[in-house]
């Protein structure tokens, strides 16, 4: 199955070059508290106000995730 940012966190955090697009675009995986939320996809988890990401961060991770094609 592709990664996308409907996935979920766990997924995304089995892949190194997806955890490293995330953190490019402000979204740090390796925050340890991102465990109580793994089961969430990164669209959901980027909706919320707390993680400080803007609609334009959040459509360029959208789109660099499908173009990795991981």
């Amino acid at each position: 199955m592709a990664l996308s940012f409907d996935s979920s966190v766990k997924e995304l955090l089995e892949s190194p070059v997806a955890v490293e697009i995330c953190k490019k675009h402000g979204m740090d995986l390796t925050d340890k508290r991102i465990k109580i939320v793994s089961g969430w996809s990164a669209r959901k988890l980027a909706a919320l106000p707390g993680t400080g990401m803007s609609e334009e961060q959040a459509k360029a991770l959208e789109e660099e995730l499908n173009a990795a094609n991981l």
